[in-house]
């Protein structure tokens, strides 16, 4: 495939830079961006993104940049920023950007002020542009080290899609298209705050059987709040529903999964996260707001929500989940 197209990465943490660095295989120049000047130069300087993954060399097609002008002269824009700056980053970029570039939002997680989902920050923000969404199983280191990865890439248009898959896909990165947009970001939002609530059975040292129940629980509580949203239960089945719950809920590799197992082992809400960003963290409240609205139940989430907020102590949850009343599986 002749490399001709460029591609702008907005967000040069270790999945936008390992992402960076798998698109630069099919396209003639990527851009990778961070708001920090200091960490670009460190990344033109030493071609590496010491701060974020380690060990892992830019390829050559990689040009990390300040300047959120970069957008202007890409044909996709993929913007790798956490959901609650995804807005301040659009909105930034929205004078530079082309009227047909598709941005394809990575981030996973609920914007807190408004309840929007990312593609919704997108419409609202940059009415008929092009949006899709990259979710799915998926560590940055992995992809980094040419581990196999397999993700959804949805677009409300399947053709677009289908597109992006074949501009994006590399030997060891598979993408699956979609046209479930909203269902494709529920998966990845929601699973953030289920993962939190396995990181506090693990932390509390509950036991397999426990971990196992949360997280057949937490699936069964991801299905009824996508379905009351009109996502479509294959989405939910698939890599970024299923698949995400699973990597996240049981790996210490997970910020959210870390976050939760800090607070099992006694950490205070404050001071868990260690200095990490926890997508998760921010999700939960607004998860549970839109859930109430919908009249759909989320025990877990709910109790993750109120461990978070102070509310309730780690062994009050776990006692309120366990008592609650006899009912049918579903």
């Amino acid at each position: 495939m002749t490399k001709t197209a460029t591609l702008a990465v907005l967000g040069a943490g270790a999945w936008g830079t390992a992402l960076a660095n798998m698109a630069a295989a099919g396209h003639a120049k990527v851009w990778l961006w961070a708001h920090d000047p200091a960490h670009v130069e460190a990344m033109r300087r030493e071609r590496r993104n010491e701060r974020r993954l380690p060990g892992i060399t830019l390829a050559p097609e990689v040009e990390p940049v300040a300047d959120l002008a970069c957008v202007g002269e890409a044909d996709h824009v993929l913007a790798v920023v956490p959901a609650q700056n995804f807005r301040a980053t659009i909105e930034a970029m929205r004078g530079h950007l082309r009227l047909k570039s598709v941005v394809v939002n990575c981030a996973k997680g609920i914007e807190r002020q408004t309840g929007c989902y990312m593609h919704e920050v997108l419409a609202d923000v940059l009415p008929g542009q092009p949006a899709a969404a990259l979710s799915g199983p998926s560590f940055a280191v992995d992809l980094a080290h040419g581990l196999p990865t397999a993700v959804t890439l949805a677009a409300e248009q399947i053709g677009r899609a289908e597109e992006l898959c074949a501009r994006l896909a590399a030997r060891h990165f598979r993408l699956y298209r979609s046209s479930d947009l909203k269902g494709v970001e529920i998966g990845g939002a929601a699973k953030n705050v289920l993962a939190i609530a396995c990181g506090v059975a693990n932390g509390r040292k509950l036991g397999a059987s426990a971990h196992a129940a949360l997280l057949a629980r937490g699936f069964a509580e991801l299905m009824r709040f996508a379905a009351a949203q009109g996502a479509r239960p294959k989405t939910i089945m698939g890599l970024s529903g299923l698949g995400d719950l699973a990597l996240t809920c049981s790996s210490p590799q997970s910020r959210n999964y870390a976050l939760g197992f800090a607070l099992g082992e006694g950490e205070k809400p404050q001071t868990a996260s260690h200095g990490k960003l926890s997508e998760g963290a921010f999700t939960a409240a607004i998860l549970t707001e839109k859930a109430r609205k919908l009249g759909v139940e989320m025990p877990i989430a709910e109790a993750v929500t109120a461990i978070l907020e102070n509310r309730i102590a780690v062994g009050a949850a776990i006692e309120a989940l366990m008592s609650r009343p006899f009912k049918a599986e579903g």
